[in-house]
């Protein structure tokens, strides 16, 4: 393999090209929305995902004669929160020892759990050169650690080959038919009669209190609906003690630089608004990148994504509706072949997400707890495969 990279590591989004960034997602196995230059950006620029916060990010490009051919992002972390794939009793264990485990490197995308293409490649030597890089610098800035969250399976191949410990969790999606479903009945047709009544029941209960829902994609999302979703998002981080990690300067920035990513669901009562749920999907028709839809890959599959919700009123299964049954509606409805939703949940199966083993990748720099730490990733990962396999027994479909 050739060694004939050049390796720039740029600390802002400023200093990356954002046509040659997203050109090189487009062309991966999952080229997740969340990957985009504008998504990326914004995080940062929003103060959302910062150094101020805890998140500094850095860029890691390998080009070769000026062409981008390898890049990913990975934040320099002084916490481990808003990861999801939870490594505190690593960063106590540290500190018992009167170790550091701050700072960190992830490379991942803040506060979204979802499985993409982590190391964008041309093609595999160059995914595998990535890797080099990524732990030769944790290695100059003094990381404790290296973690690669929610990669798609060449990401933990390569960084399995590099020496890095993989670890799996488990989440929850939706995928349609192979003929896709004509309809949400069609859907409902096709599970078992105890699921099928309990969602039919739950459905009911939200339409005889009166509510109804509008949807709104993209760029006929209005500044009103943000603004009454991000009152929504932020109620619900703060009646669980907690400040929201995305500013509204985040979503606004969404609305003007990505609009194609986002659907809303908005609930309404009485003709106020009392409920919201945000998703995202695979969507490159426009954008800064002057992306469109003939560049997108013939086999990517069309995607969207469980993000957000919050209601300002309390009304009987009104988040399942909000948060499933109107989102897979809409995927039926436009022929999006899987809806993600979002970390654990086992209440996600009678609603006919199954489960799906995820990837992580880590590597700690310290021999003795990367020793620890790979015996208890390994009995780990069995109770994993065996919660699997007690789940899969738990199908909420109809017995063939």
């Amino acid at each position: 393999m050739s060694e004939d990279y050049v390796i720039r590591v740029c600390t802002s989004p400023r200093q990356v090209d954002p046509v040659a960034w997203d050109a090189l997602l487009l062309n991966q196995a999952n080229p997740s929305p969340f990957l985009r230059y504008a998504y990326l950006a914004a995080l940062d620029a929003s103060g959302s995902a910062c150094l101020r916060t805890g998140w500094a990010p850095h860029f890691i490009l390998l080009e070769r004669d000026g062409v981008l051919q390898a890049a990913c992002v990975v934040y320099a972390k002084t916490h481990s929160y808003g990861e999801y794939v939870f490594d505190w009793a690593w960063a106590n264990a540290y500190a018992q020892h009167g170790l550091d485990y701050y700072p960190k490197a992830v490379v991942a995308v803040p506060f979204t759990p979802v499985p993409s293409t982590r190391l964008l490649a041309v093609h595999a030597a160059a995914r595998s050169r990535l890797v080099k890089a990524l732990l030769a610098w944790c290695r100059e800035q003094q990381m404790s650690s290296l973690h690669l969250l929610f990669g798609e399976p060449e990401d933990a191949a390569a960084a399995e080959d590099a020496g890095m410990m993989l670890r799996h969790t488990v989440q929850f999606h939706w995928k349609n038919a192979p003929e896709a479903y004509a309809s949400f009945d069609n859907f409902l047709a096709t599970l078992s009669q105890d699921k099928r009544k309990k969602i039919r029941q739950e459905r009911r209960k939200v339409q005889e209190a009166g509510v109804t829902f509008r949807c709104m994609e993209g760029v006929n999302i209005s500044p009103a609906d943000w603004d009454f979703f991000y009152r929504c998002y932020e109620r619900t981080y703060l009646e669980h003690g907690n400040a929201p990690y995305l500013t509204r300067d985040f979503f606004h920035r969404m609305a003007s630089s990505l609009p194609e990513a986002w659907v809303m669901f908005i609930a309404e009562r009485g003709g106020q608004s009392i409920a919201t749920s945000l998703i995202a999907i695979q969507a490159y028709s426009t954008g800064a990148s002057g992306l469109n839809d003939s560049k997108i890959p013939p086999k990517t599959p069309l995607v969207a994504y469980g993000r957000y919700w919050g209601a300002l009123e309390r009304v009987d299964c009104l988040h399942f509706e909000a948060c499933y049954y109107q989102p897979l509606a809409w995927c039926i409805a436009n022929g999006y072949q899987r809806f993600e939703g979002g970390a654990q949940g086992e209440h996600k199966m009678a609603r006919a997400l199954l489960p799906v083993k995820t990837s992580s990748a880590h590597w700690l720099a310290h021999p003795a707890f990367a020793d620890a730490v790979a015996r208890f990733l390994e009995r780990e990962g069995q109770g994993i495969e065996d919660y699997l396999g007690e789940l899969e027994g738990r199908s909420p479909f109809k017995a063939h």
